[in-house]
Parts: C-alpha cells; structure tokens; sequence
C-alpha cells in the first residue's frame, strides 16, 4: 500500500488495525450485538469493523471535510491519483462513496441513473448490495453520524455501510458508487484475508435470501423506469 500511494505521489496516514488475536475480547465483544443479522460476526468480522469505527471518531473530531479510508489489500488503478488528490469533484450530496469494485467480474449492481461526471467516469447513488469495504471516502458528517450510533452492530463493516436489505442505516448514509472503480481488493497486494466469515445456518440462509428479495421488486422498478441502471463494475 505505501509503494502504490508514493508513487501516485498521495499522502497519507498509516493506522494498526485491531487485532483479534490480541484484543480484549470484552471490550470487543461490547459493540456488537450477540447475534448477526446475517450469520454470526467473528472475532475477525469485528476486529475489522471496530478498526473502522476508530478512524470514524477521529475524521469527526477532525478539520478535514473528506476522508479517504484503504484497509491493506486495495489495487489502486493510475487514475486514483487524480481521484484522491482533491475533493473538487465530490458531489456536495455525497457523504459516502465507494471506490473500489468487488465480487465476481460479471456481478451486476444497481446505481441511480442521475449520475453526476467526475473527471473521466460517473459518480451515481448506490441501490443494490455492493460488499467490500477496502476503498471509500466519507465526509465528517457522515462520519459524525457513523460514530454517534448507539445500537449495538450486528453486521460486518462493509455489509453495514453498502448493503440496503440488512442495513437499517443505509438509506441515512446513502453511498454513491464511483463506475468505473479506482480500486479493488486482491490477495496480490495484502496476502489473503485471515477475517474468516461465519456459515450461516439454514434457516438464517432462507432469511437472508427472503431478505434480499424483498428489495428486489423495487430495484427492477427503478431500471424499468429508467430511474436506475445494471452496470458492470469494472477496475480502471
């Protein structure tokens, strides 16, 4: 991570993620609630999300009105540099914007066809399930509101912040998507993950796919009314 931003001449802040090896599994155990929404959080689902909170509590405390947050696997493309050098292209509603695209490359994911330009691809709302949270910008206010809630997680960092059938403060947040991405998240930079995800049992399975469902109907709406678009998200 740091060959790839000082050679797109970025600067930047590294932070010690934290560890769920070593953490006070208490103290961690407290901000989550006893039961996933979608499977059970290990302890590496949140280690990972409390890493995220703590660099929420101090852009909000900051001065500055965007930050960028990369955990250590991100593929910058060359036109990050352009991207995460200045905010002028920032649309002032966007408080939150995806940056990197993941999951499988024929993927499809709904943003909103009111897209605002930004230097030589689209900026546009997130509507569907977009996971990953290795690349993202978030403003203080956002950020302030992230780092006041009180209601106790029950969802990874990722699923939390770009996920609308389990996120209860999705709609809040509102994420934008930026097409094509600037960054993804490969084992080609940062190793493979050791945050090892739960299996859901059965009957949680079926309630998360009735779950997913349930947004569906409205997604197809937004497309069919030209309200919305099916991209491809590609790394660019």
């Amino acid at each position: 991570m740091a060959a790839q931003l000082e050679r797109l001449g970025l600067a930047y802040e590294r932070f010690d993620a934290i560890d769920a090896r070593s953490a006070d599994p208490v103290e961690l155990n407290a901000l989550f609630a006893p039961h996933g929404a979608m499977a059970e959080l290990t302890p590496g689902d949140k280690a990972c999300t409390a890493s995220h909170m703590h660099l929420w509590r101090r852009i909000a405390s900051g001065s500055d009105s965007h930050s960028v947050i990369l955990e250590d696997d991100v593929l910058l493309s060359d036109a990050a540099r352009k991207f995460l050098s200045t905010n002028d292209w920032v649309p002032p509603r966007a408080g939150l914007i995806k940056l990197e695209r993941f999951g499988d490359d024929d993927q499809l994911t709904v943003v909103s066809s009111k897209s605002v330009p930004a230097f030589d691809r689209d900026v546009a709302p997130l509507l569907s399930r977009h996971p990953g949270s290795g690349g993202y910008i978030i403003s203080r206010e956002k950020a302030a509101f992230l780092a006041a809630m009180t209601q106790k997680i029950d969802l990874p960092v990722d699923q939390l912040l770009f996920n609308p059938a389990y996120s209860l403060i999705f709609d809040a947040l509102a994420p934008w998507q930026i097409v094509p991405a600037i960054a993804e998240q490969t084992p080609d930079v940062g190793g493979v993950t050791d945050i090892k995800r739960a299996k859901a049992p059965l009957n949680q399975k079926l309630a998360r796919n009735i779950r997913a469902l349930r947004v569906l109907p409205r997604q197809i709406a937004s497309i069919l009314l030209g309200r919305a678009r099916a991209v491809k998200i590609r790394l660019a």
